[in-house]
Formats: structure tokens, C-alpha cells, sequence
């Protein structure tokens, strides 16, 4: 069972069992003020990045070859990359330092992806507590795995106009463009169309 959808389920006001289904849906959607098109899309969304909201913290825990697939020109070699293996910190401190307003390695391991939808980085953890009203996310970030899962998905809804997007319907075309944006490709494009739609007829 997922413990951060228990969270999510008691604070829509629905039976906290850890399980996704209709009524979860249905009450996430209404706690949200979101239309049926909004809601679909979003949880849709959700379903696949978070592996049906179990995963809040990226998994930096990565193999050599793992790395240099990943990230081939900062890990050209088995050598580059052995320091990194299994060693997530160092793995954040190491690629994330010097983006996404990572001015240090300590800010690199702190603001790893977390939430439902992967926030990252200081410059999103920063502007998701100024448009969220939670400043309290900027010195601990665990509350974005915790209390604010998912509203680091909203935000990123928000952020990128994508409920606006949603608002076209709930079909592959719009599907696709909303995964473009949300995984930079299509990865897992089949399961997100199915999980979307599937919602969808759940909230009409």
C-alpha cells in the first residue's frame, strides 16, 4: 500500500486504505476544484510517474551502466562512473550541482526529485513554495514526499499550462502533448493514455 496516498485520501476526506480507485479519484478531484478533464489528465499522469503514487523520492541509487546510459557524456567511462555507483548523494551532488539554481553540492543532494510528479531543483522547490504559499518546503523538502505530494503536481500543471491543455478533451493527440511536456518524451505514452482515459470514465 502506498503510505503518501493514504496521506493524500485522509486530506480529500475519503477512506485512507492506500488503494487507487474510483472514489479516490473522485474525491481528489473534488478536493482540487478540478474538472473531469483536468482530474484525468492530471492523475493520469500521476499514475505512471509515481508507479500509482508509491514513488515521492527520486531513486538515485543508480549502476555503473545504469549511469553511463543515462548521462553518457558526464559518464563516459566505467572508471568516471564508479565513484557514483550506488551512492546517491554523490550522484546528485555530482549532476544536479550547477542547475536548476543548485549553487552547491549540498543544495544538489538536498533538492532531488520529490512528490508525485518529481519536483527538482532549488529554482522549483523555491517557486513552488512562493506560488503555493509554502515557504516552510525551502529548508525541508521531505514535506514535498509528504504533505504536499501532490501539490507539487498541481503546480507543475499550473506552471507549464497544462490544464489548460487538459481543457481540450481527453483524447490521444492531447494525451501525447501533455506527456511530451511532462516527461520531456514519450515514455510510457500507451500506459498514460490508458490510465487517463480509464480515470476519466471514472469522474464523468
Amino acid at each position: 500500500m502506498s503510505e503518501a496516498l493514504k496521506l493524500l485520501q485522509d486530506k480529500c476526506g475519503c477512506k485512507p486504505d492506500g488503494s487507487f480507485g474510483p472514489n479516490t479519484a473522485r474525491a481528489i478531484v473534488q478536493h482540487y476544484d478540478l474538472s473531469p478533464k483536468e482530474g484525468a489528465h492530471l492523475l493520469g499522469q500521476v499514475v505512471h510517474e509515481s508507479g500509482t503514487f508509491k514513488y515521492v523520492k527520486e531513486n538515485l541509487n543508480y549502476s555503473v551502466e545504469a549511469m553511463m546510459k543515462v548521462w553518457p557524456s558526464r559518464f563516459p567511462t566505467e572508471e568516471s562512473a564508479e565513484p557514483y555507483a550506488r551512492n546517491p548523494k554523490a550522484l546528485a551532488e555530482k549532476v544536479y550541482v550547477g542547475r536548476m539554481g543548485n549553487e552547491t553540492p549540498s543544495m544538489a543532494s538536498l533538492y532531488i526529485g520529490r512528490g508525485f510528479l518529481q519536483l527538482t531543483g532549488y529554482n522549483n522547490t523555491k517557486a513552488f513554495a512562493a506560488d503555493m504559499g509554502k515557504p516552510e518546503v525551502i529548508n525541508d523538502p521531505s514535506l514535498l514526499e509528504k504533505e504536499y505530494a501532490f501539490e507539487t503536481a498541481i503546480w507543475f500543471f499550473n506552471s507549464n499550462g497544462l490544464f489548460k491543455l487538459a481543457r481540450e478533451g481527453v483524447n490521444d493527440e492531447v494525451i501525447k502533448k501533455i506527456t511530451k511536456r511532462v516527461n520531456g518524451g514519450y515514455t510510457g505514452l500507451d500506459h498514460r493514455n490508458k490510465e487517463t482515459k480509464k480515470i476519466y470514465q471514472w469522474l464523468r
